[in-house]
């Protein structure tokens, strides 16, 4: 966010917890992206506050009570309050339940792979609409085809993100597959080491697929201690996952801290995987 949309937003996320009976006097940034996450004190909530326009915040409030009430290792709601999205100053806010982070920091493969399979079963059961994988595929291709949004990226490695992307959705699409219901981007951002265990978390984007897409956000070993993953169709989602972030951080409004170096750094490893696989 702008640094006058960071300050709206957290007086808005204030304002609504202390309109609800919650105790607010003061507001830690915990992470500022697409959404602006917020531990508001001293009532220890987790805020989530993103512009009206922009947000998917109703699906992930619906979707999380749906995984929480099946036992399934997905962050909660904070159960002080109304579960909805509260609107404020064209601002739309969630209000999460914070969890204290515990150590180990790093998370063992089995572990990680584990909750990640326990998600996947809890969310074999839901009849939710979602997107498919390929729709977010089809936005890095737009994405990549715009030279005026992505007006750095030079024409070689266009190509090249461009083809791979292509080919990669076309061969994993052709497959066939087993397909459920996703986290989407189950990357070691979104998972916390807590007391009741790791917990996954930010389910907007949620889609279907097959788990091996889930799976190629998660470290290598993650995969290796799934059960029944498909390692070559892990390998192929591995590359297909590289180029859609890779494409993500040449978009000319793209905020991540040196993003462009690390878009170089895997455009790299995109070639090298290409190789290696043939």
């Amino acid at each position: 966010m702008q640094v006058s949309e960071v300050r709206r937003a957290v007086a808005a996320a204030m304002s609504t917890a202390s309109s609800l009976g919650l105790s607010v006097d003061d507001a830690i940034v915990l992470q500022d992206s697409n959404k602006l996450t917020l531990r508001l004190l001293p009532c220890d909530v987790l805020a989530r506050v993103a512009p009206v326009a922009q947000q998917v915040a109703q699906f992930e409030v619906d979707l999380a009570q749906l995984l929480t009430a099946s036992g399934c290792p997905a962050a909660a709601l904070e159960p002080r309050v109304e579960p909805r999205v509260h609107e404020r100053d064209g601002f739309a806010v969630t209000l999460w339940t914070y969890y204290e982070p515990v150590p180990p920091h790093e998370v063992p493969p089995a572990d990680y792979a584990d909750a990640l399979a326990r998600l996947h079963a809890g969310m074999r059961t839901l009849d939710v609409p979602t997107p498919h994988f390929t729709d977010r595929v089809e936005q890095a291709q737009r994405l990549v085809a715009n030279r005026d949004r992505t007006p750095a990226l030079a024409d070689a490695d266009r190509e090249l993100l461009g083809d791979t992307l292509r080919s990669l959705r076309r061969v994993i699409g052709e497959r066939g597959g087993a397909e459920q219901l996703l986290h989407g981007e189950p990357h070691p951002g979104n998972v916390l080491t807590t007391r009741n265990g790791l917990l996954f978390i930010d389910l907007e984007t949620c889609c279907r697929g097959p788990v091996e897409f889930d799976l190629a956000h998660a470290p290598e070993e993650v995969g290796e201690h799934y059960p029944g993953a498909d390692q070559d169709l892990l390998r192929e989602c591995r590359i297909l996952v590289l180029a859609m972030i890779t494409t993500w951080r040449w978009d000319r409004d793209d905020r991540l801290p040196d993003g462009r170096r690390l878009a170089a750094e895997w455009l790299s490893q995109i070639r090298a995987a290409l190789d290696r696989n043939g």
